[in-house]
């Protein structure tokens, strides 16, 4: 059930307005609206003040571009980011209201689907300023509408706490007439924090039903592009145009859009999604054709795109992060690999789209390939023109630029069935995971690179617009030719810096010459871009292989490395036939083809499974040997979940048990001995006792005092270097971070005497400490509970914290639980239990019966549900399994060892399979 809350009936006098009525006018729509005079000079019929922001002339989108102090600024727009997200656009028609129904599946994902939490963010709206933006009235009379709004409709107040999902609208209609939203009421319940990212998603639909009457038209386009203005240079919104094709508008909404797009819906908004009838068509057989999306496909890539956006930046040199895996030192890692499509449209790659995407790891979508691109180039203008029988046609290029994003989403939807070697993606707000994203490298390859885009100075200035329209659709790696003009290189990279998280890869081809060795070095220094890229790419030319020329760009990446810092990943490849041996030489990032496809995009690319066979052949990639380290470890899913990874990747290693009662007996044993040997997990009872063993502990082991995975790296002289990590405690990090967000940060800055928030510690092992660890990290403080006080001592003498005598809420005792939270005005955020499943732990009720309940996590996997899980899940709590650290703390390890993303979905998928209750056990 969702509900939608109207922003836009009046308030209590005590409170700001949220609208005004506008009376009617003959004047129509302008061509540009940005000519128009300043909203205010209208003569509105106002319910009480109303102030608004002036679109002035200036305010269009080549203006907004230049204005550098929001493009160059180092710090990223969207950090901590926890403001309602807004969707801008036109609705294909008021009865089929898109926007408003992205927005209800959007709210409902932000909030990881959690009814309750739902409806207690209703509850506080209607206690709040914004009680007066509630709509109670069901007035929507489209029950019978094919549009898949019409099962999404309003709750009555019996039914508000099964609310899903919260739509905000800023502009209504009443029997007064039209009404749009005050902007500062907004920023009011910003700033007051009631309305934040989880409370709803607010809707700027310039086709809302008020625009149904002609002689508004004019004022609410100049209101509400005000209110967008607003919301999104001086509120910082994060803003996303919802771009639906046009074609079946009517001629009036054609214009509109026309008039509107490149002034208020472009220049306002950072992200964009296109969609064509998705929104329309709710018959199957849609969804049946081949190449064609659905509903489901616009949803998701809504989810895709905020979730992209509201991600750590990426760090030029970044090499490990457990909060985001968004760094090319992982995603453009060791044998991985991206396939250059080259057909004319993304649909026709459909045949082969299953066996491609089980040999890469990304795919490059080749704009200046495509045959839109050729549409695009030939348009002069973006005028629009009216035929015989006076319907608008679209300028070639409008239609191009839609065609290219929404080709761009076309394939992603084709990839997502088989997508098993994608990364994770954090959904934006909620505790979910998005682990079916192949990435995408966006490309514009000039003629001057081995490309067809033309590179006079109008076609650059062209290819740099079509780059930025990449970074606005959230792609994962965005190729960036090193060569062209300076300035709007720039000017594009302050742009990705300040507003995006895509990888920036600098590129650059050498074509028909061959280079010195000293040419090739400052070419992979060029493709660094001021330290700007995250990646360099360099393909060069020979003109003989008698001296091993075909290793020149291998060798000159390798020297170029060791001249700048930070590190970064270098690709080097020979262009052509004498080339193909690079790609087998090249570590990272190999650009390849694939042998079900009819021909190859170059001359000498190779498949994956050519490469990686010249490797092994060679001893670039020898088969490695890794295990887990235990006792009494036949349960353990880490065999059969590391072993998928390893196939589903192509790599050739192994991975066994080693359930040994001394850490000692293996130590001695063949796998430890073995030149091969990769690495190791270890679990108990031996993750303090392998430290001696090992030469180099890194920060996070010592400060947790035991190791769960050893990594083998080599020195420079050869010499086998044993590394102790720790990743239980990202296995403990990543669910409950990805569950609170930036909650406690949000409440310590909002007031110096805020609650201190906890998380309750129980247990006093290995995993407990990496519970503490991971709990300091997210800025929690800490309560430990064990029924060996000494140990929960030895906790808080180490990372900080104090000890519970017992869980009681009574305060008599001074070290009850009770009574520390009511000395320090402190309430239980998180419950970590790393007891065995065996003690049938429980919570005391009292803990379960206050307002803001805890997230409980349980380290066991087996049973799937522990009785403390059950407890907690009937109390409405939110949960994290064992199930989910276990997958967690497994694909950090992986990425430890292969140095490249980890195939999230199917350690996931592994782990579920072995640790899910059978039909017979439930």
């Amino acid at each position: 059930m969702y509900i939608t809350i109207w922003c836009c009936t009046i308030i209590p006098s005590c409170y700001i307005t949220t609208a005004f009525v506008l009376p009617p006018t003959t004047t129509h729509v302008s061509t540009s609206i940005a000519n128009n005079n300043d909203a205010s000079s209208s003569k509105y019929k106002l319910r009480s003040p109303f102030t608004t922001t002036s679109l002035s002339s200036t305010t269009t989108a080549s203006t907004i571009d230049d204005d550098t102090s929001s493009t160059t600024s180092s710090t990223y727009k969207y950090t901590n980011y926890n403001k309602p997200i807004v969707l801008i656009g036109l609705s294909s028609s008021p009865q089929n209201n898109e926007l408003q129904s992205l927005a209800l599946s959007l709210s409902t994902s932000l909030v990881g689907n959690n009814s309750k939490m739902m409806g207690d963010i209703l509850n506080k709206l209607e206690r709040s300023q914004a009680g007066g933006l509630l709509n109670d009235d069901d007035d929507d009379d489209s029950s019978g509408s094919e549009s898949v709004n019409s099962s999404d409709k309003q709750t009555s107040k019996k039914e508000q706490q099964q609310v899903s999902g919260i739509s905000l609208s800023a502009i209504g209609l009443d029997t007064e007439g039209p009404f749009v939203l005050d902007s500062t009421l907004i920023r009011e319940l910003i700033t007051q924090q009631t309305l934040t990212l989880t409370s709803g998603v607010i809707v700027l639909d310039f086709n809302h039903e008020a625009f149904q009457t002609k002689e508004y038209e004019v004022d609410l386009i100049r209101a509400m592009g005000s209110i967008a203005k607003t919301l999104y240079e001086e509120d910082g919104l994060l803003c996303v145009y919802v771009n639906i094709d046009s074609t079946d508008m009517s001629n009036d909404v054609q214009e509109r859009k026309r008039s509107i797009e490149n002034e208020i819906l472009i220049p306002f908004s950072d992200y964009e999604i296109c969609m064509k009838d998705e929104g329309i068509v709710t018959s199957n057989s849609k969804e049946q054709q081949e190449g064609v999306m659905n509903w489901s496909d616009i949803q998701w890539e809504l989810f895709r795109i905020t979730s992209r956006a509201l991600l750590i930046p990426p760090t030029v040199g970044q090499t490990a992060n457990p909060s985001s895996n968004n760094n090319a030192d992982i995603l453009m890692g060791l044998n991985t690999f991206f396939l250059s499509l080259s057909f004319p449209h993304v649909t026709e790659s459909t045949p082969y789209i299953e066996r491609m995407c089980a040999d890469v790891d990304s795919m490059e979508y080749r704009v200046d390939l495509l045959d839109v691109a050729k549409d695009y180039l030939s348009s002069d203008d973006d005028d629009d023109s009216v035929d015989e029988g006076g319907e608008v046609c679209k300028s070639s290029k409008e239609n191009a630029r839609f065609d290219i994003l929404y080709q761009q989403q076309q394939l992603r939807a084709l990839c997502r069935p088989y997508a098993q070697r994608a990364p994770s993606l954090p959904v934006a707000g909620g505790s979910g995971i998005i682990d079916d994203a192949l990435p995408i490298v966006y490309t514009v390859r000039t003629a001057n690179q081995a490309g067809t885009w033309p590179d006079d100075e109008e076609g650059i200035k062209a290819m740099f617009d079509l780059l930025e329209l990449g970074l606005r659709s959230g792609v994962e790696v965005l190729d960036i030719e090193s060569a062209w003009d300076a300035k709007l290189t720039d000017k594009l990279l302050a742009k990705a810096q300040s507003r995006y998280t895509s990888l920036i890869l600098g590129s650059h081809h050498v074509v028909g010459t061959q280079v010195s060795m000293d040419e090739a070095i400052e070419l992979y220094r060029q493709c660094r871009m001021k330290n700007r890229a995250h990646g360099a790419k360099v393909v060069l030319s020979i003109t003989s292989n008698d001296n091993d020329e075909d290793q020149l760009a291998y060798k000159a990446a390798i020297e170029a490395s060791k001249l700048d810092t930070p590190e970064i990943p270098n690709i080097g490849l020979i262009l052509g036939e004498m080339g193909s041996y690079s790609r087998i030489l090249n570590e990272r990032f190999t650009p390849v083809t694939h042998e079900s496809l009819p021909s190859v995009a170059a001359p000498g690319q190779l498949t994956a499974a050519e490469i990686m066979a010249g490797r092994m052949l060679t001893g670039l990639i020898p088969t490695q040997r890794y295990a887990i380290l235990g006792h009494n470890i036949a349960y353990s899913v880490s065999p059969q979940m590391q072993g998928s990874a390893f196939v589903a990747v192509k790599l050739p290693h192994t991975y066994t048990r080693a359930d040994v009662e001394t850490v000692e007996e293996f130590i001695e044993g063949p796998i430890w001995n073995d030149d091969n040997f990769g690495g190791c997990s270890v679990t108990i009872p031996h993750k303090q006792n392998i430290i001696p063993h090992l030469d180099v502990l890194t920060d996070a082991a010592k400060e947790i005092g035991s190791v769960n995975t050893v990594i083998v790296k080599k020195d420079k002289f050869g010499t086998r270097v044993l590394i102790g990590e720790n990743t239980d405690w990202r296995g403990i990090y990543n669910p409950l971070q990805r569950r609170l967000g930036d909650d406690i940060a949000d409440d310590k800055k909002k007031d110096t005497d805020a609650t201190t928030q906890y998380a309750l510690i129980l247990g006093g092992g290995g995993t407990a400490r990496a519970a503490a660890y991971a709990a300091s990290k997210l800025g929690l403080e800490r309560i430990y509970f064990n029924r060996t006080p000494e140990k929960a001592q030895d906790l808080a003498n180490e990372f900080g914290g104090v000890v519970a005598s017992n869980l009681w809420q009574c305060t008599e005792s001074e070290d009850s639980l009770g009574s520390i939270l009511n000395q320090n005005n402190g309430n239980v955020k998180v419950v970590i239990s790393t007891l065995p499943a065996g003690a049938e732990f429980e919570l005391p009720e009292w803990m379960l019966e206050v307002t803001k309940l805890p997230v409980v996590f349980d380290v066991n996997y087996k049973p799937y549900n522990t009785k403390l899980l059950l407890q907690a899940t009937s109390q409405g709590c939110d949960v994290v399994r064992g199930s989910e650290m276990l997958w967690e703390q497994g694909v950090g390890q992986f990425e430890l060892w292969t140095g490249r993303t980890a195939p999230y979905g199917v350690m996931k998928k592994v782990v579920l399979e072995n640790c899910l209750p059978k039909e017979e056990d439930k």
